[in-house]
């Protein structure tokens, strides 16, 4: 007997020998449980404090993640509307692009808190970091966007626009090429940040990373078209039709199967609470949105009711994906059973050389 075994807990009864309860993994000989199995039902955090930190951003990076859509699906509406000289959804989605992109780099400042730390982020590019891909595809987006915006505002204006004239006529030659060069950064732009959460250890985000960028493109398409849908004469507005109804179905079906795909007890995360009740009023809008562009659409007022319900249920899925991913964070139940779940899988497969903790 050592001088402390009386400390120790009394043990149960032996049993025969390979008998176990149901689930129990079989011990060594001589191997003792000195932890008991904890219920993560119990805790509200792990020593006071969250297993998983939540990243540090607040409403404004949920607003930027929003205006990113807008800005690039934007654009890519502006490339197609040149492509069958549709003029004035042309003039009307470059104008958006660069005002969305505009107003999203400020409310990244307003996160950030000071205007030189969006600078220090185009010191150095970073294949594997999203962030650092995302930030050199926005400022390559906002100058081309803002280049054929301020065309089509100088052209919309009828000129007043203080320039010379060989300024001018430089401003004008370089506004389809601004306008095509937007375009094709329009897609990156718009899922860049569903990769960039994907590469968080925030639970949610993490394993619905294959599954976000689907998420996000469709609802930019939504977004964009339903900016369009606002600005553009039912006349012109044909094709944000279109995208208004097949962006708004893909968006529908996209959260689904992201649900689908999550592992258990995850999709509670986007059910309850603030994020449930932001991602219900989304799909109720975005679906409402889809079915006034596609029958109403030709009516100027359902047209831009339509718009304004799709741009609403963009924007209210970003908040509500944030508003998940830091659901998922405070209760360590979103980060363990997930892992557990994945543990016992793979010794299903005859896998048990890795950590428990091996993602999926």
């Amino acid at each position: 007997m050592a001088q402390f075994d009386n400390y120790r807990p009394p043990e149960e009864p032996r049993r025969p020998r390979g008998e176990r309860k149901p689930g129990e993994r079989k011990q060594r000989r001589g191997e003792e449980m000195m932890v008991p199995r904890a219920e993560f039902e119990q805790y509200d955090s792990y020593y006071g404090r969250p297993i998983v930190k939540f990243p540090p951003w607040e409403w404004p990076i949920a607003g930027y993640l929003f205006l990113g859509g807008v800005a690039g699906g934007s654009a890519l509406l502006g490339v197609g509307a040149g492509a069958t000289g549709n003029r004035e959804l042309q003039r009307n989605a470059r104008i958006t692009a660069a005002g969305a992109s505009a107003l999203g780099s400020l409310f990244l400042v307003a996160d950030l808190g000071r205007p030189e730390r969006l600078l220090n982020m185009f010191r150095v590019f970073k294949l594997s970091s999203p962030m650092s891909v995302g930030s050199w595809i926005l400022g390559p987006f906002s100058t081309a966007a803002a280049v054929a915006a301020a065309a089509e505002v100088d052209e919309l204006s009828g000129e007043i626009l203080p320039l010379p004239d060989f300024a001018r006529s430089f401003l004008h030659a370089a506004a389809t090429p601004a306008g095509v060069f937007s375009g094709l950064l329009g897609a990156p732009l718009a899922v860049y940040t569903a990769v960039l959460l994907g590469d968080t250890s925030v639970p949610l985000w993490q394993h619905a990373r294959k599954d976000l960028p689907a998420l996000f493109v469709s609802s930019a398409a939504s977004a964009a078209s339903g900016a369009a849908l606002v600005t553009t004469s039912t006349e012109h507005n044909g094709p944000a039709r279109a995208l208004a109804a097949i962006g708004a179905a893909s968006d529908i079906a996209a959260t689904k199967v992201l649900e689908k795909n999550l592992e258990a007890p995850l999709e509670e995360t986007m059910h309850d609470g603030k994020a449930g009740t932001l991602l219900k009023t989304a799909e109720v809008l975005v679906a409402a949105g889809g079915i006034g562009a596609a029958l109403g659409g030709r009516n100027r007022v359902v047209a831009a009711l339509s718009g304004a319900a799709l741009m609403a249920g963009s924007c209210l899925t970003r908040f509500g994906i944030m508003a998940a991913g830091k659901r998922s964070t405070e209760d360590p139940k979103y980060v363990v059973e997930p892992q557990r779940a994945r543990l016992a899988k793979r010794r299903e497969q005859g896998n048990v050389a890795d950590s428990i903790t091996t993602a999926g």
